[in-house]
């Protein structure tokens, strides 16, 4: 398992969040992975990645969410095959909060495809706009979306855990999106037909006309933090500085109460 290539990155990142490593008695144990029995052509694509014995098989079952569900299952026994995901980062059992990225050169976008696909999602919201997202219980894995995302559409997400369930939800819409849409699910890529699909219709999508002009968050720089601090008024540095007041006494709050550090002395 290559992680520098497209495929086993996208498999590796898929197992991560939605694989199963289980450790029996002795040299026993299995890795599999359960989805909707309508994605079972992405099963047999890992069964043909894989250079051991496994399979794939359908089940139906009751569940919490459904009296009855139809379901893919794939299965791999070999301890050899188990013992190399585990050490790429796939732990035994319960594995929510500590999975995390690689710790070695793998390919960034693909892996991550693989994250979506089986945890996030992809397609309109309610209002028509596109979107893609991502739910995780891992900080790190949270946090490479976000620094990944922040380079390939210049977008900023503040990565926190929401209050409800502690778990985060990386969210991106509109333009970003789109932009986000089409470096991950690019033209001949493995994953789940479905989503790809969904990512595919984004390039018709566009902003509607009369809508306000997507927001690009503008930093503080130390320097306007200082100009800020020496005005001591809002309304006035907001007219210097070019930003708005209710910006300006926000940033003002937060320099006062810590939220925020001050500038170095110059």
């Amino acid at each position: 398992m290559d992680l520098t290539v497209p495929a086993y990155a996208y498999m590796f990142g898929f197992l991560q969040a939605d694989g199963h490593l289980k450790q029996g008695p002795g040299r026993k144990g299995r890795l599999s992975v359960e989805i909707s029995a309508r994605d079972i052509d992405l099963l047999r694509e890992f069964q043909k990645l894989t250079p051991y014995y496994s399979s794939v098989t359908e089940r139906t079952r009751s569940t919490n969410f459904a009296e009855s569900a139809h379901s893919a299952v794939w299965s791999l026994c070999s301890l050899e095959a188990r013992t190399k995901v585990n050490e790429l980062g796939l732990p035994y059992g319960h594995k929510s909060k500590t999975i995390a990225p690689p710790g070695i050169e793998f390919s960034a976008r693909d892996y991550l495809r693989g994250l979506i696909d089986a945890d996030g999602s992809i397609g309109f919201t309610g209002k028509g706009f596109p979107f893609v997202s991502l739910t995780t219980a891992s900080t790190a894995i949270a946090s490479h979306l976000g620094e990944y995302a922040r380079e390939v559409t210049g977008a900023e997400r503040v990565i926190s855990r929401n209050t409800r369930d502690d778990i985060y939800n990386v969210f991106y819409s509109m333009e970003v999106a789109q932009r986000l849409a089409a470096d991950l699910y690019y033209s001949g890529c493995l994953s789940l037909e479905r989503k790809r699909t969904a990512a595919d219709s984004f390039a018709a999508w566009a902003r509607p006309i009369g809508m306000r002009a997507a927001y690009t968050r503008r930093r503080w720089s130390e320097q306007e933090d200082r100009i800020l601090l020496e005005l001591n008024s809002p309304t006035a540095a907001a007219e210097e500085l070019g930003r708005t007041v209710q910006s300006c006494n926000l940033r003002l709050w937060r320099l006062r109460n810590g939220q925020v550090p001050m500038p170095n002395d110059r």
